[in-house]
């Protein structure tokens, strides 16, 4: 059984996660010294995962109960940083698996 981290932060379970994840993969990036590289990536790929999770959002594919409530431009906060996250991590451990 997965202990319910949803209890102890309640409406902040979703960006407590994100930045436990996120400072793992800005710790990679670091150690790979990939982090301008990595940067310049993530800014090009931000306005197609907005609209992907903008456009999923709106559409109902999913829900997010545990969060702030807090919304930027038409998603929420916790959406934007995943936005930035996710693709940080994964460039973060290809950069450190591949880095010379």
């Amino acid at each position: 059984m997965l202990p319910d981290i949803g209890a102890a932060f309640g409406p902040y379970t979703y960006i407590v996660s994100e930045l436990v994840f996120g400072a793992f993969a800005l710790w990679l990036l670091v150690r790979a010294d990939a982090l301008p590289r990595a940067g310049k990536t993530i800014l090009v790929l931000y306005p197609l995962a907005y609209v992907w999770d903008w456009y999923t959002l709106t559409i109902g594919v999913f829900a997010i109960p545990l969060r702030t409530g807090i919304e930027l431009i038409g998603i929420p906060l916790e959406e934007h940083i995943f936005i930035v996250v996710v693709p940080a991590l994964v460039l973060g451990i290809h950069e450190n698996l591949h880095h010379r």
